[in-house]
């Protein structure tokens, strides 16, 4: 703890403020992991066998209520959007389909593009302070008392080196992070489009026959 606590005096404001973009972003992680790896999470399969059951015996209210009662998840919520329209025609259901993701989509990505700016900002930041840093150690050979150099001259380049390494500290595990997160919304919304364009299909064939030729 001494040491964290000493390695930010030498890195001075960079420092600070590098520290105070990975306490943002683990805050952001940790709210963006519980929702899209817990909150948003469900056995789409389960799910929509149960669905193509209840449309299949004609329940459409039971399925409404069952996706409700999941709503809290992206793919129920489109879902139900879909077969509240399930009475209209095949352009009301499509339309259906679209309003209900243009509600849902927003949600997966929401503040995760913050992740990607913290983790650029807090290497530019260090880099900023590495400049800074060796700036100052330049000043301290040219101007500074001799008495007072080599203190000065340490100061410089401990904070040039502090703060290329907190930056590059804070950077690294967040873009790491932001890559799975980003790959974990794509699965998501992948997941959610092919499981309603099912729910989509059924809803406007189920009251087609098959065509029967004469003499059958």
């Amino acid at each position: 703890m001494e040491n964290l606590l000493q390695l930010i005096k030498d890195s001075g404001l960079p420092g600070i403020i590098i520290l105070a973009m990975g306490v943002a972003a683990l805050a952001l992680i940790i709210e963006r992991v519980k929702v899209l790896y817990f909150d948003y999470a469900i056995k789409a399969d389960e799910f929509l066998a149960q669905i193509k059951t209840l449309i299949l015996n004609d329940k459409i209210d039971d399925a409404i209520t069952f996706c409700a009662s999941n709503d809290k998840a992206p793919l129920p919520h489109v879902v139900k959007g879909v077969l509240e329209r399930s009475d209209r025609d095949d352009e009301g259901i499509y339309q259906g389909l679209d309003i209900a993701l243009s509600e849902v989509i927003p949600n997966l990505g929401k503040r995760l593009g913050y992740l990607a700016m913290l983790s650029n900002v807090a290497t530019l930041v260090g880099l900023l302070g590495t400049i800074t840093g060796l700036i100052a150690a330049f000043e301290a050979v040219s101007y500074a008392d001799p008495a007072q150099k080599q203190a000065l001259l340490s100061k410089g380049i401990s904070m040039a080196m502090n703060t290329t390494a907190m930056g590059l500290t804070v950077a690294i595990p967040v873009l790491i992070v932001y890559a799975f997160l980003h790959a974990r919304q794509n699965h998501l919304l992948e997941q959610i489009s092919e499981q309603s364009t099912k729910v989509v299909d059924m809803l406007t064939t189920r009251h087609y026959q098959p065509f029967e030729s004469e003499g059958t």
